[in-house]
């Protein structure tokens, strides 16, 4: 018996099947050569944008599996994402503003300061089904920046702005660096990764843009986030974590880079999970659809 007890404790340990990772499906490397990546968002047909933030340039990759430049300069943009009519909404780093960035490429300023005071630096955007935007503004300092301390607002928040795009209106204000951002398609909860507390909170999202409900959803933070249609939350950082929609993990993703900052699902079938992650690209096919 007790042989028996000793052989069975050096069995390979089997892992189940992943909830989320299609059967058999490994990290792909799909770019490398980049400065830092960021920001991926996936167009009506799978293409996914993202930046290479030092070289100020917006890159994309197509559903070929082809990578190209599509923008240059580009506001030294950071998080992105699409809006109904195919406008690239894009965190401007360079002069602290959010831009929106036509097909054509032709760029329209939505935010340029607030109340006379520039933003810290928008980093990360979502897009409820309205049009309103929510938009986190963490303070990391970069060199290329030419302002003083008494130019820029106190303190590192979240703000909306609205469909008509008229008030941005601050929306938290105990949180330490809100970061990644990420909503519900029917647009009543968001989440918000704090990586300075290194916690995620969910909120109840109002009609007025303002939140509401505070909830712990999981201890850790987040660069950038996605959603999954069966209401999984990705988490960037130290490779990716898939938390459940009750703040459950179920999955990690390992990604042989020092920092993923952020993650998307696109591709022809939008099974393809895109992570950026500091110098280079990476895919993963998922067995879950991206909810965006």
């Amino acid at each position: 018996m007790l042989h028996v007890l000793a052989a069975l404790l050096f069995l390979p340990f089997r892992q189940a099947e992943s909830i989320v990772i299609a059967p058999g499906a490994k990290l792909q490397k799909l770019g490398d050569g980049y400065g830092f990546t960021e920001g991926p968002a996936n167009d009506a047909q799978g293409n996914i944008y993202f930046t290479d933030q030092p070289n100020d340039r917006i890159m994309r990759w197509n559903i070929d599996g082809t990578v190209d430049e599509w923008m240059k300069p580009c506001g030294r943009s950071n998080g992105m994402a699409f809006d109904k009519k195919g406008n690239l909404i894009a965190c401007a780093d360079d002069q602290n503003q959010l831009w929106s960035i036509a097909p054509d490429k032709t760029v329209t300023v939505l935010i340029k300061d607030r109340n006379g005071k520039l933003m810290n630096g928008p980093n990360d955007v979502w897009i409820r089904p309205d049009g309103g935007m929510y938009i986190t503004d963490p303070l990391y300092a970069r060199p290329y920046w030419k302002r003083s301390p008494e130019s820029q607002l106190t303190g590192q928040h979240v703000y909306f702005l609205p469909p008509d795009r008229k008030t941005l209106t601050q929306v938290t204000n105990d949180l330490k660096t809100p970061n990644g951002i990420i909503g519900t398609p029917d647009g009543k909860f968001l989440y918000i990764g704090d990586l300075g507390l290194n916690t995620t909170y969910r909120y109840r999202v109002q009609h007025d843009g303002m939140l509401a409900g505070k909830t712990f959803f999981c201890k850790l933070g987040s660069d950038g986030m996605t959603m999954d249609a069966n209401g999984n939350v990705y988490l960037s950082g130290h490779g990716v974590t898939v938390f459940d929609r009750t703040g459950n993990q179920i999955e990690h993703i390992d990604v042989p880079e020092d920092w993923v900052g952020h993650v998307a699902f696109g591709g022809k079938d939008h099974h393809l999970l895109f992570i950026t992650a500091s110098h280079g690209i990476y895919g993963l096919q998922m067995k879950v659809r991206g909810a965006y």
